[in-house]
């Protein structure tokens, strides 16, 4: 083997190693996680090619992100566990805990959100 060749072959391998680096970290990568509590507003199956579960929890109370607006907190997510998305679905309108984790990008197949739960911490109903 020349050295040009032995050259381009580890750059090559650089470059593949940091690509996959990069890949990782933008859709593996578990940036945060953590546990948001709410009212199921409602869970969905969806999706062109990929079908995943979206849904979304609001909030209790309220904040206003300016002065003068009011708004719910409302928390969208995606579901990763087809069983978990079946009994959100069976309990729609119930106070839910939910953990989940945060990635910095979104793949088709594991839904529209960066925002992925993967488990009920606790469920109950609302009060009045």
């Amino acid at each position: 083997m020349t050295t040009g060749k032995k050259i381009t072959a580890i750059a090559a391998l650089i470059i593949i190693i940091i690509l996959g680096f990069i890949i990782y970290y933008r859709y593996y990568f578990v940036f945060g996680e953590g546990v948001k509590a709410g009212q199921l507003n409602y869970i969905v199956k969806k999706g062109y090619i990929f079908k995943t579960y979206e849904g979304k929890i609001i909030q209790t109370g309220i904040r206003s992100k300016q002065v003068g607006s009011v708004q719910s907190n409302e928390f969208e997510f995606s579901v990763a566990d087809e069983e978990v998305a079946k009994k959100m679905m069976l309990n729609s309108g119930k106070m839910f805990e939910l953990h989940y984790k945060e990635y910095k990008g979104s793949l088709p197949w594991r839904g529209f959100s960066v925002y992925v739960v993967d488990s009920i911490v606790t469920m109950r109903e609302p009060q009045p």
